[in-house]
């Protein structure tokens, strides 16, 4: 019966109206209040580039640097030459040869060789001479022994080299 009683009931569930709900709702978000945004990240690097001699029987020091400021990074590197090792290598070179006269004669260009020589008793040969006779031809002679001639900077040259040394300053400002 509950069966029979549920299948007339269903037409008129099917023949119901909607339930319609008309709602107006109206909203104000009011938002006060600081943003603040870290951004962490590495500082930016100037890295100077490596200036390798490769091995141990070159004459070179190699020099670099670098400079970071916030905005701007510069590096550079330079080689030199060492010239005492330069005159050690060679003179090394001129005795394996069978040279040893000009051997040493190529060491006494060294100001402090020179004197040290002379000081022993030993003195630097002299035009082909060794021993007393080079010491005798040291003495009589007029010239100094060999010096390397200091290298001197003008004052125009001075000036300039400052004025970019300060340009160079205020521009990393």
């Amino acid at each position: 019966m509950k069966r029979y009683l549920l299948l007339a009931l269903l037409p008129l569930l099917v023949n119901a109206e909607p339930i319609e709900t008309i709602s107006t709702t109206t909203q104000t978000v009011t938002t006060n209040g600081e943003m603040t945004t870290t951004v962490k990240q590495p500082p930016p690097s100037a890295i100077s580039p490596q200036i390798s001699t490769g091995s141990g029987d070159l004459c070179t020091v190699g020099v670099a640097g670098a400079v970071q400021t916030q905005i701007l990074g510069i590096s550079a590197g330079t080689t030199f030459t060492e010239e005492n090792c330069v005159r050690l290598k060679n003179s090394k070179a001129l005795y394996d040869m069978g040279m040893k006269v000009a051997a040493v004669s190529l060491l006494c260009t060294d100001k402090q060789i020179f004197n040290a020589m002379m000081m022993a008793g030993t003195p630097c040969p002299y035009n082909g001479l060794i021993g007393e006779q080079a010491k005798i031809g040291w003495d009589n002679h007029e010239e100094k022994p060999y010096e390397k001639p200091k290298e001197e900077i003008t004052a125009t040259e001075a000036a300039g080299l400052g004025g970019l040394g300060i340009l160079s300053f205020l521009f990393l400002l």
